[in-house]
């Protein structure tokens, strides 16, 4: 099973702020859609909050501390362990680790592979994606995207493998 990230993080790892996005990319949103849709996406509480409801196409785990927490068409899981184990138990090839800064955090010394749409600004934020160590990760596909009417921000659409 081959564990991957899918992140929208700006030139400063910038990725949330107030608990919501800080940008309004369309086609980030279809390649996150197009990405992960059919599969496992594991997520914090406050992620999903932050979303409102379950994203359809998939199954979604939820990581909480919150012992009676529950939501609508999701798996509830204590920590990123049981949330992993949870995921193994559907069979999938890959699952997609979506956030928010922690659960990243928790996971980085597991993933595989990042699919990073990389904002091309730096911008003020209070949840970041951890740093990564360049020795460890390898650019394998980059394709580069202007702004224009719908994307106020340069960005980039890039994979990253595990060395």
């Amino acid at each position: 099973m081959t564990i991957s990230f899918v992140v929208a993080a700006s030139e400063n790892n910038a990725i949330g702020k107030d608990n919501q996005l800080l940008w309004h990319l369309p086609n980030d949103m279809r390649f996150f859609k197009n990405t992960t849709w059919g599969s496992v996406v594991i997520m914090g509480r406050k992620s999903f909050e932050s979303m409102g409801k379950a994203l359809k196409g998939r199954i979604n785990i939820v990581i909480t501390r919150q012992d009676n927490w529950q939501a609508e068409d999701t798996i509830v899981a204590k920590d990123l362990q049981d949330a992993l184990k949870k995921a193994e138990a559907t069979n999938c090839k890959e699952i997609f680790i979506i956030g928010g800064g922690e659960i990243y955090k928790q996971s980085l010394g597991i993933a595989d592979k990042i699919y990073l749409t990389r904002v091309h600004t730096r911008i003020d934020g209070d949840t970041f994606f951890p740093e990564l160590d360049q020795a460890q990760w390898e650019l394998v596909s980059k394709e580069d995207f202007k702004k224009d009417e719908k994307h106020l921000y340069d960005y980039s659409f890039q994979i990253l493998v595990r060395k």
